[in-house]
């Protein structure tokens, strides 16, 4: 693969992604499929521009010697797909776990992207207590940290509730007027149930104290190569309790993981304190 400067905007060359594919695997442990060149070029060719840089093999001498570009290089990179009560399945399963577990609980959202999963998190906690004083915590981490400002302000297209029910677009959102007609923010009170950090998966440290009742990890894992993905998944395992609930994507399962987890139905596990 190598694309011409007549062919594109940019010289793009196949070492120019063999690099970049080395590079993000390194700093975040996703590892980009062959498949994902014109993904690669669409993402950085944005960066380029703003840069004012000329190719992608100056860009990514740039980025050798520019460390605070790391962050921009891997906003750039990774994948922020998500809207509110996706794999709606998972939601009802969360309210019977809080219902039958009381006490003070930790929910633990660790690919927040924009907001709409830990949101979606909130809004249900609140509706099983009838309150948004409820005695849970969430927290909701991503490594982007673009996408964490955008889920901190809590802003969105009013299209995106569509799907929602009358009483939760009442109850948890507030519609813009005036220049900000065609969106919604989420109330303050909802907004408040959520502390969102910024947090590498692959670091060997992570923010995140145990212990933690429930994590929803989805779409994350498929991401990493196999021994990452069970690194993860351990460290995970270690911070819950054994009547946690690990929440993971439609497209991910852990069959070769039982020593970590058992599997409870569709793409819910339990963690196996016994391995």
């Amino acid at each position: 693969m190598t694309t011409s400067a007549a062919d594109k905007e940019f010289l793009f060359s196949r070492q120019d992604f063999d690099e970049v594919r080395r590079i993000l695997y390194e700093k975040t442990g996703i590892r980009l499929a062959e498949s994902k060149d014109s993904m690669v070029y669409s993402r950085l060719a944005r960066r380029l521009r703003q840069l004012k840089i000329v190719s992608f093999a100056a860009y990514l001498s740039y980025l050798k010697t520019t460390p605070a570009e790391e962050q921009s290089f891997v906003n750039s990179l990774t994948t922020n797909l998500t809207s509110f009560f996706r794999e709606a399945h998972h939601f009802p399963i969360l309210r019977q776990y809080l219902e039958r577990h009381s006490g003070k609980k930790r929910i633990w959202c660790a690919a927040s992207s924009t907001g709409e999963e830990p949101y979606s998190i909130a809004m249900t906690v609140a509706e099983t207590f009838g309150s948004f004083s409820t005695g849970v915590d969430i927290i909701a981490s991503d490594i982007d940290s673009t996408v964490l400002e955008k889920a901190d302000q809590g802003i969105y297209a009013l299209s995106s509730i569509e799907a929602l029910s009358q009483v939760q677009r009442k109850q948890f959102f507030l519609k813009g007027k005036g220049s900000n007609s065609g969106k919604v923010k989420v109330v303050p009170e909802l907004r408040d149930m959520v502390t969102f950090k910024q947090l590498n998966l692959t670091h060997s440290t992570w923010d995140i104290e145990p212990t933690i009742d429930i994590i929803f990890c989805r779409n994350v894992m498929i991401y990493f190569d196999k021994s990452t993905q069970l690194r993860i998944l351990a460290k995970m395992i270690g911070l819950m309790p054994a009547n946690g609930l690990y929440v993971a994507g439609h497209s991910e399962t852990f069959a070769n993981a039982a020593n970590l987890v058992t599997p409870m139905g569709k793409t819910i596990y339990r963690p196996n304190k016994n391995g």
